[in-house]
């Protein structure tokens, strides 16, 4: 049974390919195929929903400020896909400035028309096709790009600002921030190179393996740190081919015994050759790459808002307000079952404050955003077997989002380890009320009863 909700849960920590009008959109920044404090105090909490002040000129709106940092981030962007282009000297393509002109004028559609060309001849998605190669330089300049002005365009103005503000105020100066989700990579992105001062260097766990993504990062932070090289980059994925090898050989050789390839790993052998493909090897070989990248910066300290969870930094890591700090070198700032109960109590009174919000309630994006924070946490505190917090925020997730999938399962997983059928099946069925249409939930709700009725 907790086999079976294993590899639901795998899948649904997927990013799932883009479809027009699907509630389970996936996200922009999929892979491509290939703690400052020991309390969180109540002024940290307010800071979720702080208004941004502006000593100067007259008072602007939220939405005029977003649309001017949009402008100003597309911009940049746009002056270093130019540079780029000197110093390969090769021609910016027609699309590409077509794409940074409807983005400087503001203009949504045209902008999701020409992204969508880009997009289908890209390389990054299970549905490009006809891939471009004179893209291929510019390409992670364009998808910044758009990632910022997606965000931008489904978020309430306000709370798009509180929830940048909220992540880049916990990270300490010269902290490394490593976004996950579209959300969590692209709003603090946006805020982080509009409001001055000095910006932190901000990556994404989602792209390590892409080699056009590590000349990006060179590009932009080549002179402030260690970036990964394309070496590393073969050696990360050497290294798991040969370890899925001896997985995929000892489960063909031995299938009486637990399986070592993981639910959604794809390794099969051809030619006498072992061929990986899917997420799930993407993302292990970005873990790896991570922590090469922590390895190559020892005097830096990172932070990270997760899309997919990187086990191997769980030892290690510790809340960060709504993220979390990873490689802690203290005993003081390490996690415990306090700091677990602390963090905790922070997102029981941000998810107050979230559902007492009319702009925050009625926003899918705003909800599932904050439910996936809520979330990761859990499922550290889960990792260091703190039981009870983890419920206690998986729980929180859910009430935030009753709807994702994520927190859902991840609830059910935790209680049904503990056999704790009847606890379960309400979570499910609640979640079903508010998304009858998801499959998942339906099979999932079914197996409990079996389970149940066993």
């Amino acid at each position: 049974m907790g086999g079976c909700l294993l590899v639901m849960l795998i899948a649904l920590l997927l990013p799932r390919q883009r479809q027009d009008g699907n509630e389970h959109d996936a996200f922009t920044n999929a892979p491509p195929n290939s703690g400052v404090t020991n309390s969180f105090a109540t002024d940290r909490a307010r800071r979720f929903t702080r208004a941004p002040s502006f000593a100067d000129g007259p008072a602007q709106t939220a939405e005029e400020i977003v649309a001017g940092k949009v402008k100003q981030f597309g911009r940049s962007r746009l002056e270093i896909v130019r540079s780029i282009g000197r110093r390969l000297n090769k021609d910016v393509p027609p699309e590409i400035k077509k794409f940074f002109d409807a983005l400087d004028a503001g203009n949504w559609e045209e902008l999701d028309s020409l992204w969508r060309v880009l997009a289908t001849h890209s390389g990054q998605y299970d549905y490009s096709t006809n891939h471009w190669e004179e893209i291929n330089p510019f390409w992670p300049a364009v998808l910044d790009a758009y990632g910022v002005a997606e965000q931008a365009h489904d978020w309430p103005a306000q709370k798009l600002l509180d929830y940048g503000n909220a992540i880049l105020d916990s990270l300490r100066p010269g902290m490394v921030y490593v976004g996950g989700t579209d959300p969590g990579r692209w709003i603090p992105e946006l805020l982080n190179e509009t409001s001055g001062g000095e910006p932190h260097i901000i990556v994404t766990q989602n792209a390590f393996a892409d080699s056009r993504y590590l000349e990006f990062m060179n590009t932009l932070y080549g002179d402030r740190f260690a970036t990964l090289t394309q070496d590393e980059s073969k050696r990360a994925f050497d290294e798991y081919t040969a370890d899925a090898r001896k997985r995929l050989e000892h489960d063909q050789q031995f299938p009486d015994e637990p399986k070592q390839l993981r639910p959604g790993e794809d390794v099969r052998m051809s030619d006498g050759k072992v061929q990986v493909s899917g997420q799930v090897a993407v993302m292990a070989i970005n873990e790896k790459l991570l922590q090469a990248m922590m390895q190559k910066n020892p005097a830096a300290t990172f932070a990270m808002e997760e899309s997919f969870p990187f086990p191997s930094t769980f030892a290690n890591a510790a809340p960060l307000g709504p993220i979390m700090e990873l490689g802690v070198r203290d005993e003081q700032s390490a996690l415990t079952q306090e700091r677990a109960a602390q963090s905790v109590d922070y997102w029981r009174d941000l998810t107050r404050q979230l559902l007492a919000d009319p702009d925050a309630r009625d926003s899918a994006e705003v909800l599932k955003s904050y439910s996936k924070l809520v979330s990761s946490q859990g499922g550290l505190f889960a990792s260091h077997n703190f039981t009870a917090e983890a419920e206690q925020a998986f729980r929180l997730a859910v009430e935030i989002c009753p709807y994702s999938p994520e927190a859902v399962f991840r609830l059910v997983n935790l209680l049904v380890e503990q056999h704790r059928i009847d606890d379960a099946l309400p979570v499910v069925e609640n979640a079903m009320k508010a998304d009858p249409h998801y499959e998942p939930l339906r099979s999932l709700a079914e197996e409990l009863k079996r389970k149940k009725g066993n």
